[in-house]
């Protein structure tokens, strides 16, 4: 045999090897992703549903805003475990059925820097944690925690804090009912060009119709509940 084709064989195998190792990393990556998704079900069972449907919801918007099909995975996965910082935030401060006080706001409010801090160090995450790090900013600038404005805030992050509050005003609480579908979107609808980008809550908004039966089907209330 030519030392061409020996070659050849070499870089075939080692091309091999390459592959098999990528492919071996994405697969530990998705199941550490699966594995916090459940660890946030065990954490509150409604969140890890709450991620999910968040996650579905994102890639939807984003596709219909013509994000890069390459972003989109990066997309779901900050849709999916943006609140996954929470973990670290006790469970009396999540659970607590009264208003928290200003030491308490100030603790939860920490959550999206410990998302970040977790997502950051899985290969692969890095903007999946910028997006998650970012999704309580508000493009006015009044959000946290870098106070970013406009299109300074990435677009996921800006995609997860319309739907994401979208799904917690629509959901039930220790501390309050959740609000009727309108109301929910009249409210988003008020706070665009201030606390939410008005391009993603216009794209949201007929997602939100479509599925907002299942939404309140999966809370156990109506759609109409009373205010």
């Amino acid at each position: 045999m030519s030392s061409a084709f020996i070659a050849d064989v070499e870089r075939s195998l080692l091309l091999m090897q390459v592959k098999e190792l990528e492919e071996h990393h994405t697969t530990f990556r998705d199941s550490v992703i699966c594995a916090f998704n459940q660890l946030l079900d065990l954490k509150d069972i409604s969140t890890g549903v709450h991620s999910t449907r968040l996650a579905e919801w994102a890639l939807r918007v984003a596709r219909k805003l013509d994000a890069p099909e390459k972003c989109l995975y990066q997309v779901e996965v900050a849709a999916l475990l943006h609140d996954v910082g929470k973990i670290g935030v006790p469970d009396a401060i999540l659970k607590k059925a009264a208003p928290l006080t200003a030491e308490e706001r100030v603790l939860i409010n920490r959550h999206p820097e410990y998302s970040w801090s977790i997502l950051r160090l899985l290969s692969g995450l890095e903007e999946a944690s910028l997006y998650a790090l970012h999704h309580h900013e508000s493009v006015d600038g009044s959000g946290y925690p870098a106070g970013l404005k406009g299109d300074d805030i990435p677009l996921a992050s800006r995609i997860v804090s319309v739907i994401d509050s979208y799904d917690a005003m629509v959901s039930n609480r220790c501390y309050r009912k959740g609000l009727p579908h309108e109301e929910a979107i009249r409210r988003l609808v008020e706070s665009s060009g201030s606390q939410f980008d008005a391009r993603v809550v216009q794209t949201f908004i007929p997602f939100a119709e479509q599925d907002s039966e299942a939404v309140y089907a999966a809370a156990g209330t109506s759609a109409n509940a009373a205010l």
